[in-house]
């Protein structure tokens, strides 16, 4: 199938550079082809995020959007910022990144279920359930598409699964999202990441609660940091009240953390029992859970964003704007920026196939975008001294250099070296889940609504089935049976003889073993389309 531009990726940078495309041709009156693929069962089904959500771009994008039925239903009407100990909380002034008048707090996967049709009713041809499993190439090199379905070959040069439909497109955009399988690839391929400091991430673990009408605040916005989390451990939780007696409560840990024996998922559960928190949930009930890793490196961080063929839009790239805790604004205005660039290239030259669009990052380099994240750039880095020398340096940053400091803090290192020797640790003893308030990870993973069918070929690949005993066992305690959010890693088997068992139906596509393994051993490759969670209000 033949397209002008195919999209990979059905989240908001996507499905906006699609609409935009599609405004654009209209505006000149022109035709062009474009498909967005997803490898969810639905758009929406795989968008998870906090959210709160910034509308400068969809204000550029669909200025009538409140007319159209935007699912931003509930304003942003209190911010509150928490250090938390382990009994106590203290209220501290909230950073001017972080104050959203104006804002909304959404459900993001509601909000993509509803930019779907936007793109649909300008002609995009959306296919969900469809998942991009490989990238194809011209003979110059250039990407000619992509081709759906486990159409890779095995150890022995065998087909694993049934061949795919081919896509190919003159342009064609990678949305993958956080740790793009693709881009990966790419990456490799076009070496896009020379010059640019390691990626680092954190895994965001979430949960929504409805609670108690008279516990119910529609519009506070509540953010924490410390407890659970030490002085050294990069981290900290939302508690956002949307409507109808919902509560969004969630936790980000950065994924550079150094102790093996940490589990995310478990530090979650910990954190709800605190008693500045655990008073939002009595009596509430528990609808949804999942997790999903994000982008935390901004801008310093930032790939080459254009090769020959394609470009990269949204956390795939990793525009996060960090101490703002958005990224929906920022990924939006990447894609709305591409679809521009793109179109016009197209435009000036119709017939070519595999050119590379240098206009998008030049586009980016004037665009509020790239101002934003370079006022921000050296906040994250900062927390690699610790969270109070990190705080400081950040009100210094903010007030006195309002983000325009001479100088530029680095990444040092990719998150899957800073994992330490476990000898250097004790274990962490984690409470008991309740079933109440907290809960372990099977009973989460359930709500999640995830499923694979048993019959596919495993979406986890291990390149050495020898390294996870031999390695990470022996050296780092296991750290996957910890840092997987949903049980997919086990170790089994005797004491003298033990083996790691992969539960890959349980996998909530959050690519956290991709990042964080620290051999880099493991690798997440897409499963048959439609596979994964399916996440309501998420």
């Amino acid at each position: 199938m033949e397209y002008d531009v195919v999209i990979v990726g059905g989240g908001p940078s996507g499905l906006t550079a699609a609409i935009r495309l599609k405004q654009l041709a209209a505006e000149k009156g022109q035709d062009i082809s474009v498909c967005l693929l997803e490898k969810g069962s639905e758009i929406g089904a795989h968008i998870l995020s906090g959210a709160v959500i910034e509308p400068k771009t969809l204000n550029e994008l669909i200025p009538d959007w409140k007319e159209k039925g935007a699912p931003l239903n509930t304003p942003a009407k209190k911010d509150q910022f928490l250090f938390l100990t382990e009994t106590e909380s203290i209220q501290l002034p909230t950073p001017p990144q972080m104050n959203n008048h104006g804002n909304y707090i959404v459900s993001l996967g509601n909000f993509c279920r509803w930019l779907g049709p936007q793109a649909e009713e300008l002609g995009v041809e959306i296919y969900p359930g469809f998942a991009a499993a490989e990238v194809l190439y011209h003979p110059d090199g250039s990407v000619k598409g992509v081709a759906t379905g486990n159409v890779g070959t095995g150890k022995n040069g065998d087909l694993e699964g049934e061949p795919g439909m081919e896509l190919w497109a003159k342009q064609t955009l990678f949305a993958e999202g956080c740790r793009g399988s693709l881009t990966k690839t790419l990456f490799e391929r076009f070496k896009l990441r020379d010059g640019a400091d390691p990626q680092t991430y954190g895994i965001g673990i979430k949960e929504l609660w409805e609670v108690k009408p008279e516990l119910h605040q529609p519009g506070k916005i509540t953010h924490t940091v410390g407890w659970p989390m030490d002085t050294a451990t990069y981290g900290g939780s939302f508690l956002y009240h949307l409507e109808d007696n919902l509560v969004a409560v969630g936790f980000v840990i950065g994924l550079d953390y150094q102790n093996p024996y940490l589990s995310p998922y478990e530090e979650f559960q910990r954190f709800k029992t605190h008693p500045a928190v655990r008073g939002v949930f009595e009596g509430g009930r528990r609808l949804s859970y999942g997790a999903r890793a994000l982008s935390e490196g901004g801008l310093q961080s930032l790939p080459k964003l254009t090769f020959p063929g394609g470009v990269l839009i949204g956390d795939t790239a990793g525009f996060l704007n960090v101490p703002k805790i958005k990224g929906t604004h920022t990924a939006m205005k990447s894609g709305m920026l591409a679809a521009e660039a793109v179109f016009a290239a197209l435009t000036a030259n119709p017939e070519a196939q595999g050119q590379e669009v240098t206009g998008y990052s030049a586009a980016f380099q004037q665009s509020w975008l790239r101002d934003e994240l370079h006022q921000v750039r050296n906040i994250r880095p900062s927390f690699r001294w610790g969270l109070w020398p990190a705080m400081l340096y950040s009100a210094i940053d903010t007030y006195l250099f309002r983000g325009k400091a001479p100088w530029t803090l680095h990444h040092k290192h990719a998150d899957h070296e800073t994992l330490k020797p476990a000898a250097e640790f004790s274990p962490i003893a984690y409470p008991k889940p309740d079933g109440v308030l907290t809960f372990d990870r099977l009973s989460s993973v359930f709500i999640s609504n995830t499923n694979h069918s048993e019959d596919q070929p495993a979406h986890l690949k291990l390149k050495d089935p020898t390294v996870p005993v031999a390695i990470n066992l022996k050296k780092f305690a296991g750290p996957e049976s910890r840092f997987c959010p949903a049980g997919v890693y086990e170790f089994v088997g005797e004491a003298d003889s033990p083996r790691l068992q992969i539960n890959a139906q349980n996998c909530v596509h959050c690519k956290t073993c991709d990042i964080k393994d620290p051999t880099q051993n493991i690798n997440w490759v897409t499963p048959e389309g439609g596979g994964g969670p399916n996440y309501p209000n998420m």
